[in-house]
């Protein structure tokens, strides 16, 4: 958990310390974390068809190459897709900046019993919009406070959420980026816009701080997940939303019918 006097700079992307051993033992790990994963979210999925009004939400946040994509597709995989709402938020369409920035975040929340992704979400509008002067700073300063407080009204509405950020190191993005024009498969990955951003690296890392600093509360604390291994990530995330879950505790709905009437009308169906 990040908290105030935290330094993300001091945050090693690099790190494995807390795995439960190598690569081979965290990776079973991960599997076991999975399959609780499924089960948890079944429950959750159920509580809402019976009626509960609670969610998830996991949102992730981090430099280009930094897995976002790929912890939707490894972790986030892992459970039924019916109750999974994903919404990646890129550049604001035209309908889109008519409003207030945090209305396209707002629709895209969670239904009851869901869990919910945002790839990106309304940090960008205290990340790029700073980052690039698209806005002046009057305006995104005071995001931050508008952030928390939608924050707490959806955890108060119900929703849990967990805030990841991918901490990839400048290293590894290079790596990674490389990775993409080696491989022509991976080709479609890969944005000269992502190179242009990288040129902004130290700008980005200091508007990463003060999100982090600023909005890192009890009900929506930030977590900085180290991310040059992905196996490590993996586990790492998987980890945050079985635990999330956990505490939530989400219990099958009783029946709204007579089990022993039905079980004889069944019994005596041809």
């Amino acid at each position: 958990m990040f908290t105030s006097g935290d330094l993300l700079a001091d945050r090693d992307p690099d790190d494995t310390s807390t795995a439960p051993g190598e690569r081979e033992e965290t990776e079973e790990a991960t599997t076991a974390l999975l399959e609780e994963l499924t089960g948890q979210q079944e429950r959750l999925y159920a509580e809402g068809v019976g009626g509960g009004r609670r969610a998830l939400l996991l949102l992730l946040q981090g430099m280009d190459t930094s897995g976002k994509d790929g912890t939707v597709r490894r972790v986030v995989g892992a459970m039924n897709p019916a109750g999974v709402r994903i919404a990646s938020f890129k550049k604001p369409t035209p309908e889109e900046l008519k409003h207030d920035f945090l209305w396209r975040i707002d629709k895209a929340l969670p239904p009851a019993g869901h869990v919910g992704v945002f790839n990106r979400s309304q940090y960008e509008d205290v990340l790029v919009v700073r980052v690039h002067d698209l806005v002046p700073e009057s305006e995104w300063s005071t995001r931050y406070d508008r952030i928390n407080e939608f924050e707490h009204r959806v955890v108060d509405g119900g929703t849990h959420i967990v805030k990841v950020m991918l901490h990839v190191s400048k290293g590894e993005q290079k790596q990674r980026l490389s990775d993409r024009l080696e491989d022509p498969n991976k080709y479609w990955k890969y944005s000269p816009g992502d190179l242009q951003e990288r040129a902004f690296w130290d700008d980005y890392q200091a508007a990463y701080q003060d999100a982090l600093t600023r909005c890192s509360t009890d009900a929506a604390p930030w977590f900085v997940v180290p991310a040059d291994h992905k196996w490590y990530r993996d586990w790492v995330v998987a980890n945050l939303l079985v635990s999330s879950l956990r505490d939530m505790n989400p219990v099958f709905p009783p029946a709204d019918f007579d089990v022993a009437e039905q079980r004889r009308l069944v019994a005596a169906a041809d």
